[in-house]
């Protein structure tokens, strides 16, 4: 796995996307700065009728709107529009907005996420699950009917993107050995056995969950039968501020081996291009790349249903008690 990371990290560069994005309404979440804004430049660049940039503050969000239309001399093609990742009120509400407003969505970037170096607790979970688990996809499954209707009234396939990363390789995920129904329970326990949970780890973990849970939607909603396609998407280690709470160690490491955001966004670019063929698949220097050897096992497989019916479960109860805009 080193070896791979090390060879694709100094001698893999994913290729500049082309193509044209013409008529297509694009969404990508996190995208103020770093990856997501390097996405949402390319397809502004390409001709994307509408691009939305999904952030949290507005105006670092209109910030990024002038520095994209300055670079591509594109006007009244991006368009800022508020999302709180750590609410899950917030999300709802955007996915309402978003549905309601925009004539079509063929593109949905999942990008925003966290790194954190503290514990906290945001809504019900942990921070770093809640924005990076639940809440991306409470937000894929709001976006999903005006995807479905878009596929239908355009008769084109829409994909919908979740940024997850390599580093679900090296998650140890101790929780799985919780009790049945009680891996996020266990997520969300500060203090294990008398140790503080490793923050370092966390990150791992939630992409992690990110694979189970797209790869157990997808098994159950196969590409035949289903108008969206859903894959997931590794960047790569790159420069960005989504680690900059990450301690030296990754600080050193990027110095050496990241690629510029530019780069890595180029993946992003790709994923949310990819036709039927991806759908659940795990995308990596933009092709098509086995996940790890413990998603793919035999383990995995159990542990992913369980993951997946915990998390329905939640969103499900979160959708019951939260009305939107």
């Amino acid at each position: 796995m080193a070896l791979r990371f090390i060879h694709s990290q100094l001698f893999v560069t994913p290729p500049a996307p082309t193509g044209s994005y013409a008529g297509q309404t694009v969404i990508v979440t996190g995208s103020n700065v770093g990856l997501g804004l390097e996405a949402a430049r390319h397809y502004t660049r390409l001709g994307a009728a509408t691009v939305v940039l999904a952030v949290r503050s507005l105006e670092k969000g209109e910030a990024a709107k002038r520095d994209i239309e300055s670079t591509t001399g594109r006007s009244d093609v991006v368009r800022v529009m508020q999302l709180d990742m750590s609410s899950y009120q917030s999300v709802l509400d955007f996915a309402s907005t978003a549905s309601k407003t925009l004539p079509r969505i063929d593109i949905a970037i999942l990008n925003a996420g966290i790194a954190a170096g503290k514990w906290a607790v945001f809504e019900q979970d942990e921070s770093t699950i809640t924005v990076n688990v639940v809440s991306t996809f409470l937000l894929a499954f709001a976006l999903l009917p005006k995807l479905k209707s878009t596929a239908q009234s355009y008769n084109i396939r829409p994909t919908l993107t979740i940024t997850a990363s390599e580093v679900h390789e090296y998650a140890p995920f101790d929780e799985r050995k919780a009790p049945d129904g009680q891996i996020f329970a266990r997520l969300n326990q500060e203090i294990v056995n008398g140790k503080p949970t490793s923050m370092e780890q966390r990150y791992q973990v939630s992409k992690l969950l990110e694979v189970l849970a797209a790869r157990e939607f997808c098994a159950l909603h196969p590409a035949s039968t289903f108008p969206v396609t859903l894959n997931f998407v590794n960047p790569g280690l790159c420069h960005s501020e989504l680690s900059r709470d990450s301690g030296w160690f990754l600080y050193f490491l990027k110095l050496v081996l990241a690629r510029t955001t530019e780069v890595g966004s180029r993946t992003l670019v790709h994923a949310g291009s990819s036709g039927q063929e991806s759908h659940g698949q795990y995308l990596s220097d933009a092709k098509i790349t086995p996940p790890s050897a413990f998603v793919r096992s035999d383990e995995g497989a159990e542990v992913q249903k369980r993951v997946w019916d915990e998390l329905v479960a939640k969103l499900e109860g979160i959708k019951k008690g939260i009305t939107t805009v």
